[in-house]
């Protein structure tokens, strides 16, 4: 199986930047695509975007032109660059990830614990 943990979250004033981690353990070289979901208080849960081992993304309209997923080039991790961050933006974090690809879509069936971005205005 697949382990996923997240860091980097945190509280930033609006209009600011934070960039979240995710790193890999276990059988990682199963892994087939990655991507970040989030919360929000009273909210349903969204794809915010996602990354295939190709390296095609997809991204959320919300944060479209805010955010860049990446992936790392040492371990087997992914990144998630937010700029221009909004109060609307504050929920929990998740990491996730694609065992098995599908023409179906994006369906995870790994995920991280979570990281709290909080943005004040």
């Amino acid at each position: 199986q697949v382990q996923l943990v997240e860091s980097g979250g945190g509280l930033v004033q609006a209009g600011g930047s934070l960039r979240l981690s995710c790193t890999a353990s276990g059988s990682i070289f199963s892994i087939n695509a990655m991507g970040w979901y989030r919360q929000g208080p009273g909210k349903q849960r969204e794809l915010v975007a996602t990354i295939t081992n190709s390296g095609s993304t997809n991204y959320a309209d919300s944060v479209k032109g805010r955010c860049t997923i990446s992936e790392g080039n040492v371990e087997n991790t992914v990144y998630l660059q937010m700029n221009t961050l909004k109060p609307e933006d504050t929920a929990v974090y998740y990491c996730v990830a694609e065992g098995v690809a599908t023409p179906l879509g994006f369906f995870p069936n790994y995920w991280g614990q979570g990281t709290q971005v909080t943005v004040s205005s």
